[in-house]
């Protein structure tokens, strides 16, 4: 016997929708917002990713970015010669290398999302009300609740 498909109502499918579009728009907005010293978007993830997620091979930063080791070490060499990054011995193998965010990269990661949340107070400040801002952050509250279930 198949199982019957639980039906999404309209108004799910919309807000989904919706929720899409808006936050598409945001990372966008945010993006502009600070000067990226010329890196690329591919460049500006793999610095985000070290700095979230800790030291990794370049072999692992491939494989998680979805790209090609080459295209990886051209990424690495770039960050590398900004002194965004460092790389030192593998402990566990020696003949790999880690890379890690370099205290010039976490600088420049900390920069540009102030320069994000700075934009976004300054919008909310100047094109919302203070009632209108209390519902945003209670729409976040419940957006924020999907990332938990």
């Amino acid at each position: 016997m198949e199982e019957a498909k639980e039906i999404v109502s309209a108004s799910a499918v919309r807000a989904a929708h919706e929720v899409r579009v808006v936050v598409g728009r945001l990372r966008r907005r945010f993006r502009e917002t600070y000067d990226t010293e010329g890196l690329t978007p591919s460049q500006t993830s793999v610095l985000s990713r070290l700095d979230k997620e800790g030291p990794a091979s370049a072999s692992a930063l491939a494989a998680a970015e979805r790209v090609r080791p080459q295209s990886m070490a051209a990424t690495l060499a770039v960050v590398e010669e900004r002194g965004l990054i460092q790389r030192r011995p593998d402990p566990g193998d020696g003949r790999r290398q880690l890379v890690s965010v370099s205290e010039a990269g976490r600088a420049f990661l900390e920069d540009k999302r102030r320069a994000g949340e700075e934009w976004l107070a300054r919008a909310l400040q100047e094109h919302y009300t203070e009632e209108e801002r209390r519902t945003v952050l209670e729409a976040l509250a419940l957006l924020d609740r999907l990332t938990r279930s």
